[in-house]
């Protein structure tokens, strides 16, 4: 993607024909895959177990406690829904994929309860 407009444009096109999540989930995880990329020593591709953590981590420090409850307001109710958001984009060409990558990545991911109310540290 050239840019943040492109980028929003293709997102706006993915929520028209699959309008489970909001456009937010899909900036977010653009976010979240810079942020888990940024923190490798090198720039690199990112396994859907590399992004779930890195997800977690930065859905953590963005929204607190707050952070399950904003991304099922996004309709992302399990960690399969950010790979089923992934796999969107891959679709539309915003993100490439390799041979090994898989939605079954995502699954079972870990439990949102678990990973965003008591994954918090105070």
């Amino acid at each position: 993607m050239k840019n943040k407009e492109d980028f929003l444009k293709v997102v706006e096109e993915i929520v028209a024909k699959d309008p489970l999540y909001k456009v937010e989930a899909y900036d977010f995880v653009m976010e979240a895959l810079n942020y888990t990329q940024s923190k490798l020593d090198k720039p690199r591709h990112v396994s859907g177990q590399k992004l779930l953590e890195g997800i977690k981590e930065y859905g953590l420090e963005c929204f607190g406690l707050m952070a399950r409850t904003v991304f099922e307001n996004w309709g992302v109710r399990r960690a399969e829904d950010f790979g089923n958001i992934v796999f969107n984009m891959v679709d539309a060409g915003v993100l490439s994929k390799t041979e090994e990558d898989s939605i079954e990545d995502f699954k079972h991911g870990y439990d949102f309860k678990e990973a965003f109310d008591k994954g918090y540290k105070y």
